[in-house]
């Protein structure tokens, strides 16, 4: 295996651009201050008392106040304003200066700007390939999408796991618990379908990797009939699923609200609806081209009338299946200032709302009311991009593992053939010299490597990629069914 390549240059450049540059330009700050967004602006206790006509407290009373607010642990002055007062919120764009103080912005930061390196030195790799001739070469990039879908992983799961940590979130914790579940049933339920409907493709990783660890273990002098079961590896593999899925819940569900506030902006603008709709219900067209009756049988194997040939070939349609995954995210993320401009305007719908009520509410609690939509905006960045992150890296990788390309053209990848290797290292066991032994040893790891074959990693990143694309579907639709109901409500 050669490690001097030109895909460690491309690494190592990389990493020098990240250390040179990083700390100057910042694309995930540029996505936050530089695209038109902007914020509203809670009222100062001034404008509501000239609102309200509440007169400013002075002398003992004030005194009093103070001291009663100083040993609460607040120092806010605290007074009463009618809910229905006529307040116009105004705005601000957002500034480098007020994001940088919100929770979670040096994780989103992180988070966008790695994934960004990585999808740069993917491009160079898969250009570099083109070029130049890699065969036995290390795939770094590999390496790069997968800590890319690590980190969106663990940010996900330390957002979900806060649910659990406050005591005010039953309600949230109840709702990720059930949609484990749910989708651990589902998931269930998917891994049995037979592989003529849905191509996933465990059942040919399954018995590529099962000869392949049989041939090995047997020259290693062990008798096995394979390392695991087909029931215990797919039990492992739904409760994988089951945990993307609930991950995934409450992502969707603010997906959700803000493709519903979305729609409601731009009624009269055509167009964009149109695009927003396409680009919200492309995941679930993503789904279906792994349903072989729906998409392959239908695309490859059916020839229409008028026609001597059907519409694709097997490895332009896997080409097409790949880069409609990736156009999706794209589009998706491409869509996420309208997104989230519309996130901001909840402030304004609160106080409009609010307006329509009764009673009074103190000046602290409304100031907070409005605030807490700006200081919650890069956890709903998170919650927007890590699964559109994980589900793009993980198609990368699926498509440089599973040895497809992106035009239809044979790949110069090919499947690893195990066999050569396990003769060659048949031959080695009889031989007790020094030169032998390590020649055994590094045939033995080859072998090890070989297990793990083309067909093997294309049909359990096959199935994680087509179970992502499913999971933010069914979340984001459970979350429009919920927005509709409501709205009806």
């Amino acid at each position: 295996m050669v490690f001097l390549g030109p895909q460690l240059v491309i690494t190592l450049v990389m990493v020098s651009l990240i250390q040179k540059l990083g700390p100057h330009y910042s694309f995930a700050r540029w996505l936050l201050c530089s695209t038109g967004l902007f914020r509203y602006l809670y009222p100062t206790n001034d404008e509501l008392r000239a609102l309200a006509g509440v007169p400013k407290e002075t002398g003992k009373s004030k005194s009093k106040r103070s001291t009663k607010h100083l040993e609460n642990g607040k120092t806010a002055e605290t007074f009463h304003v009618p809910r229905n007062l006529d307040i116009q919120l105004e705005t601000a764009p957002i500034t480098y200066l007020d994001v940088i103080h919100l929770k979670y912005y040096t994780e989103y930061s992180y988070l966008l700007d790695f994934a960004l390196y990585s999808g740069i030195v993917y491009i160079a790799t898969e250009l570099s390939s083109l070029v130049f001739h890699m065969k036995g070469e290390m795939n770094m990039s590999i390496f790069w999408c997968l800590v890319v879908v690590g980190f969106a992983t663990k940010l996900l799961l330390s957002l979900t796991t806060e649910y659990f940590k406050s005591e005010e979130s039953v309600g949230e914790r109840s709702t990720v618990v059930v949609m484990g579940f749910a989708y651990l049933l589902v998931a269930m339920m998917v891994l049995i379908v037979d592989e003529e409907r849905l191509e996933v493709g465990l059942d040919t990783a399954y018995r590529s990797f099962n000869a392949s660890a049989c041939a090995f273990l047997e020259l290693q002098g062990l008798n096995s009939t394979g390392p695991a079961s087909k029931i215990v590896l797919k039990f492992f593999m739904a409760l994988w699923c089951a945990m993307i899925g609930a991950l995934f819940t409450f992502p969707g569900l603010r997906m959700a609200k803000m493709h519903w506030d979305c729609l409601k902006y731009c009624r009269e603008n055509f167009l964009l609806r149109l695009l927003l709709n396409v680009s919200f219900a492309s995941p679930f067209v993503a789904v279906l081209l792994w349903v072989r009756p729906v998409a392959r049988d239908y695309l490859t194997a059916r020839v229409f009338s008028g026609m001597t040939e059907p519409l694709m070939s097997e490895r332009v349609f896997d080409s097409l299946r790949v880069c409609f995954v990736v156009a999706t995210v794209l589009s998706r993320l491409a869509a996420m200032p309208v997104y989230l401009q519309a996130y901001l305007n909840i402030a304004y719908h609160r106080v409009e709302q609010q307006k329509k009520e009764a009673g009074r509410i103190t000046n602290v609690e409304l100031q907070k009311k409005i605030a807490a939509v700006f200081y919650y905006l890069c956890v709903v960045m998170l919650q927007y991009i890590a699964p559109l992150l994980i589900c793009l890296y993980l198609t990368l990788t699926y498509k440089t593992l599973g040895g497809y390309s992106w035009l239809g053209a044979p790949s110069n990848v090919t499947a690893l053939d195990g066999e050569p290797v396990l003769s060659r290292l048949a031959d080695t066991t009889d031989n007790d010299s020094l030169l032998h032994t390590a020649e055994h040893f590094t045939l033995t790891l080859d072998s090890l490597k070989q297990i793990f074959t083309t067909e093997v990693l294309r049909g359990f990143y096959g199935f994680t990629t087509w179970w992502t694309c499913f999971a933010l579907f069914a979340s984001t639709s459970l979350g429009m069914v919920y927005q509709s109901y409501f709205s009806h409500a």
